[in-house]
């Protein structure tokens, strides 16, 4: 089993390199985007960009949260209006909101003061979808490790808006299992969810693929157990995951092997 890494390497992909090893799986950091003549391997940590180039030529499967998920929760999850729309409709908005991409980094995730001031087409596509969200403040934030139903691992990442690192609480865990229960099956069996507390009521911040994510203070084997799930050999996909694949992914044919 070989774990594929993007030529730079986060804090997060180290210790998951190193997690990987003490585990006795081989990785494999590639210079460039270009896979090798030969290689073989079916799991991969790294950004999206990195993973669209790759995932395909190596039969990788990435799963990820629908582009609409979050707006669908019901609002008891979320404690805020969300929205998914084509950023030209967002362009529209006179208000401040939070803006970001559903699994991409295309439209930087942060609060505009109105649609006048995100990246114009020019730079982005018009049909491109965003999420936009009230804005709120979260007090505390929380990364989950979601695997096979369960919260496998987690941490604290921000206390008031700084970064802050601690241990995974039971309250932020209770949350977790308590999305699982009403809304895990629109999931895929492997995901990260950012969880927090807005005004003294926990909240979804959002929902991130296990491969592109930082782990912050999770345990490493924990998350090497969801990131290995979450971007797994193709032929061994599912049917519960299989809506969940990667777009890229599934129109260069990836989930359909065998």
């Amino acid at each position: 089993m070989t774990l594929v890494l993007p030529p730079r390497l986060t804090a997060s992909a180290r210790a998951l390199r190193d997690a990987a090893h003490r585990r006795g799986l081989r990785t494999v950091r590639l210079p460039t985007f270009e896979v090798p003549a030969g290689l073989r391997a079916g799991h991969l940590h790294a950004g999206p960009s990195f993973a669209d180039a790759v995932a395909p030529v190596l039969g990788i499967a990435p799963l990820e949260a629908p582009a609409d998920w979050l707006a669908r929760l019901p609002r008891e999850y979320t404690r805020r209006e969300i929205l998914v729309m084509p950023i030209r409709e967002a362009y529209a908005l006179r208000r401040p909101v939070f803006v970001k991409s559903p699994n991409d980094k295309e439209v930087p995730a942060r609060v505009y003061t109105d649609g006048s001031r995100l990246p114009g087409p020019d730079a982005v596509d018009p049909d491109t979808p965003v999420l936009v969200c009230d804005v709120v403040g979260f007090e505390t934030e929380y990364r989950l490790y979601l695997l096979d139903g369960t919260v496998h691992t987690g941490s604290r990442y921000a206390s008031r808006g700084r970064l802050a690192l601690g241990p995974l609480s039971d309250e932020a865990a209770a949350f977790g299992a308590d999305l699982l229960d009403g809304c895990g099956h629109t999931l895929p069996t492997a995901i990260v969810v950012d969880v927090g507390t807005v005004d003294g009521h926990w909240a979804v911040i959002e929902a991130n693929a296990a491969w592109a994510s930082g782990m912050y203070a999770s345990d490493p084997q924990r998350a090497l157990d969801t990131v290995l799930r979450a971007a797994g050999p193709a032929a061994a996909l599912t049917s519960r995951d299989r809506p969940f694949v990667r777009s890229t992914a599934r129109a260069t044919g990836v989930v359909r092997a065998e």
